[in-house]
């Protein structure tokens, strides 16, 4: 095994890394974990490196591949999918940490609001308003859309939320409010006036 120290320099030396200690070289678990979760209504069973992130498993493992990635740091939100009802930037969370948690990705949407196989009403509105260009952040603008609408019901509020707003009822999704909420997905494509109008549509 190559040193384990950090690396050194200077004329003539190469910069030498131990290498990453893989599955197979360390006792059974230390790098992996059996988990168990329910993805889009289906349970699911695997093994998992600790370091494996919820959307490489959904991609990588599960072959969801909605879920896109982005920048992968929870900047863009393309990767945005719902753990138990609540949305959330997959690539920022560990696989490993969502043992027991049910996780609805783009590919599951219309299943928790669509009648006879068909779209979330929000997915009917992306298309009647053409709320997309290339469509590589749609799949996490949906995502988010559909937390966004649960959370302003259940009175969640927001930076631009009235103060005067009586508590406890549901938050008036304004055009201000809707912008502020899906501030954290970006679309390089431009097309946010047309997913606030989809939006809209929705919650009309």
């Amino acid at each position: 095994m190559e040193s384990s120290e950090g690396p050194r320099s200077g004329p003539g030396t190469a910069v030498r890394y131990a290498p990453w200690p893989r599955p197979k070289d360390s006792p059974s678990g230390a790098t992996g974990s059996q988990v168990t979760l329910r993805v889009n209504g289906a349970s699911h069973a695997v093994e998992v490196d600790h370091r494996t992130t919820l959307l490489d498993l959904l991609r990588e493992r599960l072959a969801l591949t909605g879920s896109k990635k982005g920048c992968d740091h929870g900047q863009c939100g393309a990767c945005t999918v719902l753990v138990d009802g609540r949305r959330a930037n997959s690539c920022l969370l560990l696989a490993v940490a969502m043992d027991g948690c049910d996780v609805v990705t783009v590919e599951g949407l219309a299943e928790t609001d669509g009648t006879n196989g068909d779209l979330h009403p929000l997915q009917r509105a992306f298309l009647e308003r053409d709320a997309f260009q290339c469509g590589y952040c749609t799949p996490g603008q949906l995502c988010s859309a559909v937390g966004m609408l649960a959370e302003a019901e259940s009175g969640e509020p927001s930076v631009v939320t009235e103060p005067e707003r009586a508590p406890g009822g549901p938050v008036p999704l304004t055009d201000e409010e809707i912008r502020e909420r899906l501030s954290g997905n970006l679309c390089r494509c431009g097309a946010y006036p047309h997913i606030v109008e989809a939006v809209r549509d929705v919650i009309t």
